[in-house]
């Protein structure tokens, strides 16, 4: 050990070593010199440890080299969704469209007209551009945008309901991921609510029932991530509007995942559309940006002009706002909704939902091709289902077309793992003793990488 320790070079000489120059020419020589100061340290460390370890200034420069990639490398690389979770909240949610990153690419290279007005010069709101469209594809009087529905719903119950009442049915106080509870939200926005009905059946007398002075809302929440079934009964939409026409007050819609398609042809069944909302009348309806509807995180209000005037002016709402990246990527997304044949062609999310089962089998037979030949890996294609994750359509799947494969000597666990340490990043589901690659999610191009990545981890490329 301590003559290992002695042999160790020091920095001055691999700062001298030929295989040197390159890397300080690239990473800079103050970067280089502490890369390599931490790379001996845990060289020195390995070695007191008992572990074998190279001295050699090759294998060295070698490691600060593969130190330096590394820091070069972006945190949030890209991965492959091959798990068949079509909004992978863990994986980013609705891939956007080419026509979006081309968007953002084009018109974010310099300045842009954020809050500009072409034509006088003067000053606009951000988010106009997106607005038309919101209206157009909805029907709505109005509409604005925030940075995510959870920061959506917060700014419409503290401008319409901060310090008063908010009527809600029992089976609709949501939880969704990180904690977000439809309870401490209205607290955080200073309203106060008031639970009717019970978990599975609530009328709109009870919500009449619960009005009193100091009532401002009439909530109704879509139960995007479960569904309560059997013995069950909620208002509909419209009879709670009429019952606020009556009594003098608002209603609110907050359907979080937020479709403008009817998605009942590709099986999905009790999903609301956007359309539907504003057509009941309510006031106010939140959505998000980055689920159903494909585009980028974003909180989305649509409604009467009124009311979404009313939030806009709260001073949360500059908290709250979006940036241009996501409004010039969001405009990109909304204007393909304006050509339903380029919509399910151009938009991942949709193209994903509607693929149909053949196309599924086709893809999969080419990435089992691919993969056949590989050493020591089985390959077999078998029937399985997708799912569309992300807090929406909680209770439904979609048939697919998995390629299973398994190793002759590599665990199922030890496989994945290769597979999200590769280059790109692969995901994969772990499931009946293989390891299953959905095609439902993969995007062009991605089963190629997923045979070169299986071949470097295999020794076959």
């Amino acid at each position: 050990m301590a003559e290992l320790l002695r042999k160790i070079p020091k920095v001055d000489v691999l700062l001298a070593h030929p295989a040197a120059r390159p890397l300080i020419a690239e990473a800079g020589r103050e970067l280089f010199t502490s890369t390599v100061g931490a790379a001996l340290e845990d060289l020195r460390s390995r070695i007191r440890a008992g572990a074998e370890a190279s001295v050699e200034p090759e294998a060295i420069l070698s490691e600060v080299g593969a130190r330096l990639a590394a820091r070069r490398a972006p945190g949030l690389g890209r991965a492959v969704n091959a798990t068949g979770v079509i909004l992978h909240t863990g994986l980013g949610r609705a891939v956007l469209p080419r026509a979006a990153l081309e968007a953002v690419a084009s018109e974010q290279k310099g300045y842009s007209l954020l809050e500009v007005e072409r034509a006088s010069g003067e000053r606009s709101i951000r988010e106009t551009h997106v607005v038309a469209l919101l209206r157009e594809i909805t029907g709505a009087e109005a509409a604005t945008v925030v940075n995510n529905n959870a920061g959506a719903t917060l700014i419409a119950l503290a401008t319409l309901a901060k310090g008063r009442e908010v009527i809600t049915s029992r089976g609709q106080l949501v939880e969704i991921g990180g904690s977000f509870r439809i309870p401490d939200v209205m607290k955080e926005s200073g309203a106060t609510l008031v639970e009717v009905g019970t978990t599975n059946k609530t009328y709109a007398a009870d919500y009449e029932g619960a009005v009193t002075e100091r009532t401002a809302l009439l909530l109704r929440v879509h139960t995007s991530n479960y569904r309560i079934v059997g013995f069950t009964h909620f208002p509909s939409l419209e009879e709670l509007v009429a019952l606020g026409r009556r009594r003098g007050i608002p209603v609110m819609d907050d359907l979080g995942s937020g479709a403008f398609i009817d998605l009942g042809p590709y099986g999905v069944t009790d999903e609301p559309t956007v359309q539907s909302s504003v057509r009941a009348g309510a006031d106010v309806i939140t959505f998000s940006g980055d689920k159903l509807l494909g585009g980028p995180q974003a909180g989305i209000l649509v409604g009467r002009k009124e009311t979404i005037s009313r939030i806009r002016k709260n001073p949360l709402f500059r908290a709250l706002r979006v940036d241009k990246l996501k409004l010039t990527a969001l405009e990109a997304v909304l204007k393909l909704y304006l050509d339903r044949e380029r919509l399910f062609r151009e938009l991942p999310t949709l193209r994903m939902i509607s693929m149909p089962l053949e196309e599924c089998e086709r893809r999969a037979l080419a990435l089992a091709a691919r993969l056949k030949g590989l050493p020591g890996l089985s390959v077999e294609i078998l029937d399985d289902a997708s799912e569309f994750g992300g807090g929406s359509v909680p209770t439904q799947q979609i048939p697919t077309k998995v390629v299973a494969v398994r190793h002759a000597s590599i665990p199922l666990g030890g496989l994945a793992e290769r597979l999200r340490a590769g280059e790109p990043c692969v995901f994969a589901r772990v499931q009946r003793e293989r390891v299953l690659l959905d095609v439902r999610t993969l995007q062009e191009g991605e089963d190629a990488e997923i045979a070169a990545s299986l071949a470097r981890i295999l020794g076959a490329g």
